[in-house]
């Protein structure tokens, strides 16, 4: 049973401390939505193309299927039997698959009207699936990161096509098709290397390997951004950041320090962990997702031109959640939002089991929450660990 539950909080304003700029708009608690009756965690939460549905993987190695735009529950999908580490939607092509990776070493397709497994590629008992891109020339190449591998398969034909064996040495906890470079492909590791190849024609280690960042730790979690997409920043699971250039193999900014640069920019509590970073639609604009153990979430800044800084937070998400935070789904000026979106800033997901919806405009329901109008215009898009500081 799925209960959706309005949060009725006392309007709030921020003092001078709270926020160290005036531009700042409210943000609105919408309403919280409890995904079950245990102890099971929120991990990822992912859209639709055109936001008619939205995924949200559990610790309980379940799917549930939600309206961004209600929050109405529309059904799970149920049958990985180990941890859940990634989900994605298919395009228009596709527009009722989702996806789903997980350790129990398969990547299965999901029919979201029937909530039926429609289709399984498995890497084998004994491997494990943290992460998978689809990409190529026809777009029918799949990529997946496992221990210490990369497969490929045609989905077409669901073959195996390739294994690279030899770029990394520890697990493969993330790999991305590069947008407009189709061939290209970014893995991460915990062993603490980007690797970029370029997947045209037979894939093998010598020869497709095109270029290595060493990032000196293990890896949590990359993404490709800018006009042209050959920006990469890079969050660790030690809460470092840094910024790539990844055609140039050039560092263009490095944050060893970030959760106390988070920290120091606002008066609440301390940054402790990142859940994600956000690029804007349109420029090169970049920001960093900090949280607290107890549930508030920053939307901090990063400048890495000309100078390394994490800002004032440009929004601040708080009075939703009472635990580690997971996943953000922002919504407010996304591609492919309609017009039943507006006025809704994003989802998130956490430890607590819950799903929070939160406003973007202002609400006579609203939290202790507040944004930038910048942020509003300029909103981003968008491995999990049960400890923050396990690698995944």
């Amino acid at each position: 049973m799925e209960e959706a539950m309005d949060m009725e909080v006392e309007g709030h304003s921020p003092s001078g401390s709270e926020r160290k700029d005036s531009s700042f708009r409210r943000l609105g608690l919408r309403n919280s939505i409890q995904t079950n009756f245990g102890d099971d965690y929120v991990f990822e939460i992912t859209p639709k193309f055109d936001w008619s549905l939205m995924g949200v993987s559990l610790s309980s190695n379940t799917v549930k299927l939600y309206s961004p735009t209600t929050g109405q529950y529309c059904g799970d999908c149920r049958g990985h039997s180990k941890t859940i580490n990634g989900i994605s939607f298919s395009g228009p092509s596709s527009p009722h698959v989702l996806h789903s990776c997980s350790s129990d070493g398969t990547i299965r397709a999901w029919d979201t009207r029937s909530l039926k497994e429609v289709s399984c590629i498995s890497a084998g008992s004994s491997q494990e699936i943290f992460s998978f891109s689809f990409g190529g020339l026809s777009d029918s190449l799949l990529s997946a990161g496992c221990k210490s591998q990369i497969i490929f398969w045609d989905w077409r034909n669901k073959k195996q096509v390739a294994c690279l064996e030899d770029s990394h040495v520890d697990d493969v906890t993330q790999v991305h098709f590069v947008p407009h470079h189709q061939n290209k492909l970014i893995s991460a590791s915990v062993d603490g290397l980007i690797c970029i190849f370029d997947t045209a024609g037979d894939i093998n280690d010598d020869e497709h390997l095109e270029s290595v960042i060493n990032v000196g730790t293990s890896i949590g979690k990359v993404g490709i951004f800018g006009q042209t997409f050959k920006k990469l920043w890079c969050l660790t699971h030690i809460e470092t950041l840094s910024v790539w250039d990844w055609k140039e193999g050039t560092n263009e900014a490095n944050f060893e320090d970030a959760r106390t640069l988070a920290s120091n920019s606002w008066s609440l509590d301390h940054v402790d962990y990142f859940v994600d970073c956000h690029s804007a639609e349109e420029g090169e604009g970049l920001w960093v997702i900090g949280g607290t153990n107890a549930g508030t979430l920053g939307y901090f800044p990063v400048e890495y031109k000309g100078g390394a800084a994490i800002g004032s937070p440009e929004a601040v998400l708080g009075g939703g959640h009472l635990d580690v935070v997971r996943s953000v789904l922002p919504m407010s000026g996304m591609a492919g939002a309609s017009s039943k979106t507006r006025g809704i800033f994003g989802w998130t997901g956490g430890e607590d089991g819950r799903l929070c919806c939160w406003l973007s405009d202002d609400s006579p329901a609203t939290s202790p929450s507040w944004m930038s109008s910048n942020l509003i215009l300029r909103s981003s898009r968008s491995h999990h660990k049960k400890n923050r500081h396990h690698p995944y």
